[in-house]
């Protein structure tokens, strides 16, 4: 099978059409055509359905996809292991993580990192959802639960705990809620939805001292950490937040002192054929150096 054709044929299946395909392989429209269906041809089978809208991989496209993406994933890593060749680690490193803990923590010391290590080029992919990484959507993942794919190795980084957060404007039209039951007279924000919610609690503040039957409603319901964040900055009412991530908030300030909120364990995460990298090994000991400097 010829690579070029391969490769003009993986690009046309992931952008769904040839004309972005050209754009991205830098190549005229009639060309990128022409490529596949010389493949095709070649194949003997339909890989595409044609229609107004765009193209549809037939059965048979999607089954050379899955082969043609697993090959190009491959050679991507041997193309970094060759990169780790030399003394100083160099090349390109993918990290995915958390919206909320991706921009509020991670991004601002990633500056630092990169005055130690300027042969390396960082991508950051700020995903709630996570990326496979067996898959090379990314090098690395800081999760905030353990994974579950045998074949990814595992650091635990650190312990995120969560406590119950109000903004001084807040507090000083409504009073502080000192305990539990004070919650009843105060306007509750919680997280709604999302990928948090399934590892954690972060509803806690509606049910916690009261009646199983009988839960708080909430004032507002976000999906989004940042956004119950912005929603207790604007003075909104009372949330749960991760510690770490009013740590430049002095407008947001702990209620509930004597009230111990849910918490993740988070982890350091990566395939298993890029244990030896040493882009990722002075990553994840930077990390460790940070997370130590940090309350979480």
């Amino acid at each position: 099978m010829d690579w070029d054709k391969l490769r003009v044929f993986h690009a046309v299946a992931e952008a769904g059409s040839f004309t972005r395909a050209g754009e991205v392989l830098n190549l005229s429209q009639s060309a990128v055509s022409r490529q596949i269906g010389t493949l095709e041809k070649s194949l003997r089978a339909l890989l595409f359905h044609r229609h107004a809208r765009g193209l549809i991989l037939t059965e048979q496209g999607e089954l050379l996809y899955r082969t043609a993406h697993e090959v190009f994933a491959k050679v991507a890593m041997t193309e970094a292991k060759l990169a780790e060749g030399k003394e100083r680690p160099t090349g390109s490193l993918t990290v995915t993580s958390t919206v909320g803990f991706c921009t509020v923590w991670l991004t601002p010391r990633i500056a630092e990192f990169l005055d130690l290590y300027p042969e390396i080029s960082v991508t950051l992919l700020a995903e709630d959802r996570e990326l496979d990484l067996a898959m090379r959507e990314a090098d690395v993942a800081i999760r905030m639960r353990a994974p579950t794919q045998p074949d990814l190795v595992q650091r635990h980084l650190m312990t995120v705990h969560f406590h119950a957060y109000a903004s001084a404007d807040y507090v000083k039209q409504w009073g502080t809620p000192e305990r539990l039951e004070d919650l009843d007279r105060h306007r509750l924000i919680v997280y709604g939805e999302g990928p948090l919610s399934r590892v954690t609690d972060l509803t806690w503040l509606l049910g916690t001292g009261k009646p199983q039957r009988s839960p708080r409603r909430p004032a507002l319901t976000v999906n989004s950490i940042l956004g119950v964040l912005r929603a207790v900055e604007s003075g909104l009412g009372v949330a749960t937040l991760p510690d770490y991530i009013i740590e430049d908030h002095n407008d947001v300030i702990r209620v509930l002192s004597d009230a111990e909120g849910p918490s993740l364990e988070t982890y350091f995460v990566y395939p298993e054929e890029l244990r030896n990298s040493k882009r990722i090994t002075v990553f994840r000991d930077f990390l460790l150096k940070k997370v130590k400097d940090t309350r979480f």
